[in-house]
């Protein structure tokens, strides 16, 4: 299956979201690129940032397990086209 590189916005509104997301993103570790986290206190809010290298249908049930936390929101972007990994 072709790996397509995605980034998923979320924005984490009640403070009790941060640990379901912290368990479902360690879940998910083995396609995390990266991830920068930012609290922005003056709002009350979370920022957090995850970029992935992953199948189109693990990125899709990713985002969709981090969708239906209550307190968070999250929007996906992806590459355009899927590409083979260079050796």
């Amino acid at each position: 299956m072709d790996k397509r590189v995605a980034l998923i916005g979320i924005i984490i509104e009640k403070y009790e979201a941060a640990q379901k997301i912290n368990s479902i993103l360690h879940e998910y570790g083995d396609y995390i690129i990266g991830r920068m986290g930012i609290p922005y206190r003056k709002r009350e809010i979370s920022i957090i940032s995850i970029a992935l290298d992953a199948p189109s249908n693990i990125i899709s049930a990713l985002s969709g397990k981090l969708g239906m936390i209550e307190g968070a929101y999250t929007k996906t972007i992806y590459s355009k086209t899927p590409k083979e990994e260079k050796s």
